[in-house]
């Protein structure tokens, strides 16, 4: 499936995330597609808020800009629809169209971001 970015990258951190919920959220890697396919693209590209991405402050620098999923879709959690409980933190590099994926996880494990990983990165 081709995205409507020009580039998406993961950071380690974010691919070792990933690998760690995959084993318990199954269908995990088809529903981030979806959501970087519909929802993100919505969001950056049309304009539209669907209320469920929000942008982080406080971070120490203002560019790029970092966002957080609240309302993400999986599959492997039946019955929660968008309120999965399910994290996306991302920046978003309008010039370059570009998404860096810098951390994935469940609000069950965690409550928040790790505000340390996103300051290394930028």
């Amino acid at each position: 499936m081709t995205s409507p970015f020009s580039s998406i990258e993961k950071t380690d951190a974010f691919e070792r995330d990933l690998k760690k919920l995959l084993k318990r959220f199954k269908t995990l890697d088809e529903d981030l597609q979806t959501l970087v396919n519909a929802s993100l693209y919505a969001f950056h590209k049309l304009d539209i808020d669907t209320g469920g991405i929000f942008r982080l402050s406080g971070l120490g620098f203002e560019e790029p800009p970092v966002y957080k999923v609240k309302k993400f879709a999986c599959r492997s959690l039946k019955g929660t629809g968008s309120r999965s409980g399910m994290r996306l933190i991302y920046s978003y590099h309008a010039v370059a169209d570009s998404i860096v994926l810098i951390e994935i996880y469940y609000k069950g494990d965690k409550d928040n971001e790790d505000r340390e990983r996103i300051a290394k990165i930028y």
